[in-house]
């Protein structure tokens, strides 16, 4: 079993706070027989009442908080984060995720020392069936599983539940190019298949149980779209969007999506932003949305 752990969170306009009351509570446990800490580092947060969470475990032994006083991306700010940890092994948490199972920490803890990357999954809660990124994560439920992630492991990296050697971390960043929202994961899944670092895919769920407004998420779709576009070059054959856009060779094709784009688009994310959003509708305002980038 490992010996020493840091477990590190960013955070932006979030409230961490049940998150690390679970992991503080399991790793207190362990206390006697591993070396751990707990670090939230707040990229910059815009909203006032996020910034005194911190508050709340001034007590709490091992816990930093680090705020950030300017927004340095997603990259950046995983990368900050291996760069203050004291410990060998690295686990990183988004700051929405919730703690499912007590023997979390255990599981990360007991797996093979020649894993040096290891992907925990997680399971999407019960939720409103009216919200979009619901329903698109429910879409997913089959790939979450290990067994099915396991399959393309480097195309299946995401960061919001994974270990990871800080040797392996400092050594393959995160690119801080990508500052906007999306695919910074994807990178980082493809410059390890690179670098022959492997990565092992478990099933050590943490779960998604808070979701943003349907007006958020097509926005935040939108700027991943941008990202995977400005980008392109690096992220070919690691995004499905990506490799079917380019598969159309007709111009006369691209020029007709771009066409009912145009006539459509709006509609199209009025009905995804609001009451009753469809999974196909998304789809083709995905996919006119990236042609005509």
């Amino acid at each position: 079993m490992k010996s020493e752990l840091s477990v590190l969170i960013p955070s932006y306009n979030s409230d961490f706070r049940k998150l690390v009351k679970s992991l503080s509570s399991q790793l207190s446990q362990l206390s006697s027989i591993i070396r751990y800490e707990i670090i939230v580092a707040d990229d910059g947060s815009t909203d006032r009442k996020f910034l005194s969470l911190g508050d709340d475990f001034k007590s709490l032994p091992h816990f930093t908080l680090i705020t950030r006083k300017e927004n340095v991306g997603r990259a950046a700010i995983r990368n900050f984060l291996a760069q203050q940890a004291h410990y060998q092994w690295l686990v990183f948490l988004d700051c929405d995720m919730s703690i499912e199972n007590s023997d979390f920490i255990i599981k990360y803890l007991s797996t093979d020392e020649e894993q040096k990357v290891v992907c925990g999954g997680y399971q999407v809660g019960a939720y409103d069936s009216s919200n979009l990124r619901y329903i698109y994560e429910k879409s997913a439920v089959l790939p979450h599983c290990a067994q099915a992630r396991n399959k393309r492991p480097y195309q299946h990296f995401f960061t919001a539940n994974f270990m990871v050697n800080r040797e392996v971390m400092l050594s393959y960043p995160f690119d801080e190019r990508f500052r906007t929202y999306g695919y910074e994961d994807v990178l980082f899944g493809k410059q390890l298949k690179k670098n022959h670092i492997s990565i092992s895919h478990i099933d050590n769920i943490v779960g998604l149980n808070l979701f943003e407004s349907n007006e958020h998420f097509v926005s935040k779709t939108e700027e991943g779209l941008q990202t995977l576009f400005k980008f392109h070059n690096e992220l070919r054959g690691y995004s499905q969007i990506l490799t079917f856009v380019e598969g159309i060779h007709l111009n006369a094709v691209r020029g007709a999506i771009r066409i009912w784009h145009k006539l459509f688009g709006r509609i199209e994310r009025k009905i995804l932003c609001g009451k009753h959003p469809r999974l196909c509708i998304f789809k083709l305002y995905k996919l006119g949305y990236f042609v005509s980038i």
